[in-house]
């Protein structure tokens, strides 16, 4: 008797549990969004996020009212999709930098199913030259590229960050050499305020930035 209260509490807490990792539907592009998630959710492979992490990023984006935001590594797109899916809720618009055509266009294709196309500007390109030479201001990054190059693409997207914007790198708890340089980099600087998310099993650092980098003689 006891086994059969145990699996109906796995079973409750299983449905609640996936019914948390979306927000709440109110659109038909939220449903048409989340149909394609979940029809897709054991698709996401050749260096994807997790579902869980996907979240984290609507959320911040959703939370914050952000609207320009640029996505450093599409792979296949699930984290885009979630990135844009937060910016349909803000007005915003989202720039996507792949290297890779295939993924490329696998994502792009992605994008055009989960019905997010429009509020993606998807590039085929190598970033270390993109980044670089991107116009204007953003208030949302997401790094997800090549690690050895995380503190370089930020320290590129830190005089393009508005004050009150957060740069975001996925992959953080892994103990490779790019990953600790960017990450002791990030905690050295007083005008970032940095944290993690912690039951991410990758990893995700959370950087706020409070002010303009310090002018130095």
């Amino acid at each position: 008797m006891k086994l059969k209260y145990v699996a109906v509490a796995v079973l409750i807490f299983g449905v609640f549990f996936a019914k948390a990792q979306y927000p709440e539907i109110k659109t038909n592009l939220d449903r048409k969004v989340k149909t394609f998630l979940e029809e897709n959710v054991n698709n996401w492979r050749d260096m994807n996020v997790p579902i869980s992490d996907g979240k984290t990023l609507y959320d911040i984006i959703v939370e914050n009212n952000y609207t320009k935001a640029v996505e450093i590594g599409t792979s296949t797109g699930h984290s885009a999709i979630w990135i844009a899916w937060a910016l349909s809720k803000t007005g915003g618009k989202l720039i996507t930098i792949e290297i890779d055509k295939k993924r490329w266009l696998e994502a792009k294709a992605n994008f055009k199913k989960a019905g997010v196309d429009k509020f993606i500007d998807a590039r085929l390109a190598d970033a270390h030259d993109l980044v670089p030479s991107l116009p204007g201001k953003y208030d949302f990054v997401f790094s997800d590229a090549d690690k050895y190059w995380y503190k370089n693409y930020f320290v590129t997207m830190d005089p393009k960050l508005k004050v009150g914007g957060c740069f975001t790198a996925h992959n953080t708890s892994m103990r490779i050499s790019g990953i600790r340089e960017f990450v002791e980099y990030i905690e050295s600087l007083d005008y970032y305020k940095t944290s993690y998310v912690r039951n991410s099993r990758s990893g995700i650092s959370i950087s706020y930035k409070k002010a303009e980098k310090p002018e130095t003689n």
